[in-house]
């Protein structure tokens, strides 16, 4: 449990989610997420020389990742900040934000900034020599699609994950659909009032597509349309399967930044210092292998246990739900209603970035926990390999 890590009342961002091969594809994602968090924090009047780490959240390879954080930190307007680079597939901002937490709970840091990018738009392609290979051939890797599709450990694909979990908890088409169709409901709710709840977070994405020519990208690309017909009408992924390509994610490209500070620096810099938002506490699982889902719910329990509460002391809960059955299967295991948490939206709608991912789920938590009154937030999300990253926050 942490007790001096906190994150100022609107010292976060996340930008709009691009759809796959959008807006944000031909852009190094790096670079596009240092810029933005240089034109968000100019636009909080924040001194850059403040800041004293960065942790620099990535999942896919981008020309220059070899020097990653600290070439991100130059092109924030930070170049004297030192930093890491850290990967953990979709989990990758809870960890992020955990470290900057522990850095300041232990003195070493006062203020961390988490920046969390990622480009699944045209992924790279890795070539390697083949020692072995006969007249020069060459192995090679698709970055994305290829470890979509295939785990090394499970020997199967992430969507076939799912379909496990759901045959072991007994989850119905007809149950991922449901929740298919209430997710796109809740992301709607967003939208209300010229999307007032998104604008408390959303940050603009300038993208220059030639040199006389740039774009604003303001809210989330590739969002479709959802009734209970059109998700009745779709075929599975998986034969015989319980999951079409409405009840699963896309992937997407985005980032979001997050400031963890001291209490009273967190103060200072809230845009409402009578909001606090304390970093409490952090949990981690690996399941049995081809069992992706399964893993949130121990990471969650160890995240409550951490922070001392139970699963009824939250007030709001976010997950990265990449597949319904995710949140059928935790909604089960803490016998919740499975149609009452993700309120506002979730990755199964917007998207899937990977690296930023969670940070959104965990920014937009925050918001609807401060307009509810406050109360402690949970996060929980898979990630690749059959693990898991959840999280407690207090937001008071």
């Amino acid at each position: 449990m942490l007790t001096k890590a906190y994150i100022p009342y609107g010292g976060y961002y996340s930008s709009p989610f691009a759809r796959w091969q959008g807006s944000f594809a031909n852009d190094n994602a790096i670079a596009l997420g240092a810029n933005t968090a240089k034109r968000w924090l100019a636009g909080k009047k924040w001194d850059t020389g403040n800041l004293d780490y960065l942790i620099l959240g990535t999942t896919i390879g981008q020309h220059y990742l070899f020097y990653g954080s600290t070439w991100a930190a130059h092109m924030m307007g930070a170049g004297h900040l030192p930093g890491v680079t850290l990967m953990q597939a979709c989990s990758t901002s809870t960890t992020c934000i955990f470290q900057a937490g522990i850095g300041v709970e232990t003195g070493l840091y006062q203020q961390p900034f988490c920046l969390m990018t990622d480009r699944c738009s045209n992924g790279p392609h890795t070539v390697w020599p083949n020692a072995k290979g006969p007249g020069g051939q060459v192995e090679s890797e698709d970055w994305v699609m290829d470890h979509f599709g295939y785990d090394p450990t499970a020997k199967g694909a992430m969507i076939q994950t799912a379909e496990n979990v759901a045959a072991e908890a007994g989850a119905t088409r007809e149950e991922c659909d449901q929740v298919a169709l209430r997710r796109a409901q809740q992301y709607e709710e967003a939208l209300a009032d010229d999307r007032a709840f998104q604008k408390r977070y959303m940050f603009p994405v300038e993208v220059r597509v030639s040199k006389k020519k740039t774009i604003t990208v303001a809210a989330d690309e590739g969002v479709f349309p959802t009734t209970a017909e059109g998700l009745a009408g779709l075929k599975p992924v998986v034969p015989g399967g319980v999951h079409t390509f409405g009840a699963q994610t896309h992937p997407a490209d985005g980032n979001a930044g997050i400031l963890v500070t001291t209490r009273d620096q967190a103060r200072d810099l809230s845009t409402d210092p009578n909001i606090e938002i304390q970093v409490v506490s952090y949990g981690f699982h690996r399941t049995k292998k081809g069992f992706m889902a399964m893993a949130v719910v121990p990471a969650c329990r160890m995240a409550l246990e951490k922070a001392g509460i139970s699963i009824d002391d939250v007030k709001t809960i976010k997950t990265h739900n990449p597949f319904a059955s995710n949140d059928l299967y935790m909604a089960r295991e803490f016998n919740l209603d499975v149609m009452s948490f993700n309120n506002y939206g979730s990755p199964i709608v917007f998207g899937h970035p990977q690296g930023p991912t969670a940070g959104r789920c965990i920014i937009e938590g925050i918001e609807e926990t401060a307009a509810g009154g406050g109360g402690y937030l949970l996060f929980g999300g898979c990630a690749a390999g059959d693990t898991a990253g959840a999280m407690v926050l207090k937001v008071g």
